[in-house]
């Protein structure tokens, strides 16, 4: 007898893990539009990016002496924009346990090449050992790694007698985990990301260790355009102001301060975690109870809330070779987005095959209690259609 589907479908069945679902209620009805086609540069532009930056530092409770900027290039350009401005002062430890920490370890190993780089990488799944941060050392790491689901704990790792610099890629933690700024030097993230905001800036928060680092250290390596913070020995100070590097969107930056208006009305940053806390509840509950699911991350202290990643561990499944597998993850998602109860949810193309479900603030944890009886169907679907009794 064939599988029964579900009777009520999410009713948003956006789960991507970048960009994210836009927040509820979102209406483009409500931006402001009347500064398209303005400079960036004018009076009424410049309040803008100030009010973006300012609801920012207001939401995230980022220190009154840590300075704030707009990068091109998404979160990435603004971890480019760190690695290139920051590192060769001093040996660097690099931890990557997942797609864009592995990204910034390439990065530092083979394009800027500084002495004493040392790449920590485990196997997907699993954290690296943190214990082995030197404080003497410059140090880059993923908060929450997106594609393999693994995030760092907390920041007691990081020494607050540390000599080095901390540089956090945080786009998808900061907002709903907790961010330990004394214990971060440099942190990063993209709107499209932390806010289901539009993609394409991102935004740099520096504090003053970082500064003084711009101001005293002069990398080996030409510093591209898009990445200079420093004329004539000084930082920059106008960029953390409303000096953008290159051009911004003023459409971005109002559907940025949509999505901080948005969060500040119910409630700021701990409402915003309370959401993602209720919506990783329902999958950890149903993972609990479902014997052919696992979470990708081992450890249930090191698993994100935000990224849920998902693995299957059914005994017929695990008899099957790697391009079977893939193949069954295809269908059971296939599945999913052809009855469009689960869009672009499927694992990331490096990590192993199976789902992975956005849990952030801007998603109805209704939603995603919704969407759980669906996995059941649609894995239960190819299961009987791949194992067929002879």
């Amino acid at each position: 007898m064939p599988p029964v589907k579900p009777s009520v479908k999410p009713a948003d069945p956006r789960f991507s893990c970048g960009p994210t679902a836009k927040h509820p209620g979102w209406d483009p009805a409500r931006l402001d539009f009347s500064l398209m086609g303005r400079s960036h540069r004018s009076p009424e532009a410049r309040a803008r990016i100030r009010e973006l930056n300012g609801r920012i530092r207001r939401v995230l409770g980022v220190p009154d002496d840590y300075l704030i900027g707009i990068t091109a290039g998404s979160d990435t350009g603004a971890v480019e924009m760190a690695l290139w401005s920051l590192l060769g002062a001093r040996p660097v430890d690099l931890f990557g346990w997942e797609a864009f920490g592995l990204d910034w370890v390439v990065d530092t190993m083979e394009q800027l090449k500084p002495a004493g780089a040392n790449a920590f990488v485990p196997e997907y799944g699993v954290l690296p050992d943190l214990s082995r941060a030197n404080p003497k050392h410059d140090c880059v790491f993923t908060w929450n790694g997106t594609a393999s689901g693994v995030r760092v704990p907390d920041g007691d790792w990081i020494s607050d007698t540390r000599e080095g610099l901390t540089i956090c890629d945080a786009t998808s933690a900061v907002f709903v985990m907790d961010m330990p700024w004394s214990k971060l030097d440099v942190t990063t993230f993209s709107w499209q990301k932390a806010l289901g905001s539009e993609p394409a800036h991102g935004t740099i928060i520096m504090s003053p260790r970082a500064i003084q680092r711009l101001e005293t250290h002069r990398p080996t390596w030409p510093i591209p355009k898009l990445y200079r913070l420093v004329n004539k020995g000084k930082v920059n100070l106008d960029f953390f102001d409303t000096e953008v590097i290159n051009t911004p969107s003023l459409m971005c930056i109002e559907d940025a301060i949509d999505a901080l208006k948005w969060a500040e009305g119910i409630g700021g940053r701990p409402a915003m975690a309370a959401r993602t806390r209720e919506s990783y509840g329902y999958i950890e509950a149903w993972v609990a109870r479902t014997p052919w699911i696992d979470f990708l991350a081992r450890d249930p202290a090191t698993r994100s809330q935000t990224s849920a990643c998902l693995i299957y561990n059914d005994p017929d499944y695990l008899g099957l070779n790697p391009t079977q597998r893939a193949d069954f993850a295809r269908r059971v998602y296939g599945l999913l987005e052809s009855e469009r109860v689960a869009l672009d949810a499927n694992a990331y193309k490096d990590a192993p095959p199976g789902l992975r479900i956005w849990c952030g603030a801007t998603v109805e944890p209704s939603n995603v209690a919704a969407l759980l009886p669906w996995i059941d169907w649609a894995f239960a679907t190819v299961k009987a259609d791949m194992f067929v009794p002879a």
